[in-house]
């Protein structure tokens, strides 16, 4: 079956260590993303997503427009974060490794996500939909995201590893509705 992403009722963020003592967080407020979602065999299921990175909200103006710039994201020439899935193995009874490729600045590289599928529900409107919790972690300058500042006292402004969580409700057939208010 096909689900497409329903971005009133989905959430797409991340964290990373600022300061090495503090966590600064952020979401990306517009992208899609699309299930193939083979609910007698989970594993046989595909995924793919793209966030439009412009519209990237720390809650700081100046911060997001400087991850938007060459130092970090480069927006003007790599607009589209992408992700595919490749494949998919079983953990436990509802916890999976999504196994994918991660596209970050026009750098491809292979990513392992931690899904929980939350399974499957009507909406008020009568639609179905399906629920994932997705967690990861990724180390930036893989994807060539590199800005750092040195502090005075040793260490870095921005750790390395940056921590994805997704919570992502999608509804069955891209031909319905994917923004529902309820």
């Amino acid at each position: 079956m096909s689900w497409q992403l329903d971005t009133v009722h989905s959430h797409v963020g991340f964290s990373v260590k600022h300061l090495m003592v503090a966590t600064a967080r952020g979401t990306f407020k517009t992208y899609t993303g699309s299930v193939q979602l083979d609910q007698k065999d989970f594993t046989k299921s595909v995924f793919q997503g793209e966030i439009d990175v412009a519209s990237i909200d720390t809650g700081n103006a100046d911060r997001d427009n400087h991850l938007r710039n060459n130092d970090f994201f480069d927006v003007a020439n790599h607009p589209k974060i992408t992700f595919k899935s490749t494949s998919i193995e079983h953990k436990s009874e509802g916890d999976y490794v999504v196994h994918g490729d991660l596209t970050i600045r026009g750098v491809t590289r292979p990513v392992a996500l931690e899904v929980e599928y939350t399974g499957t529900a009507k909406s008020l409107y009568g639609h179905h939909v399906a629920g994932f919790t997705v967690r990861g972690t990724i180390n930036r300058k893989d994807f060539g995201v590199s800005f750092n500042a040195p502090l005075e006292t040793g260490g870095i402004a921005l750790g390395e590893k940056v921590k994805l969580e997704l919570d992502i409700e999608a509804i069955e057939h891209a031909d319905q509705p994917a923004a529902a208010a309820v």
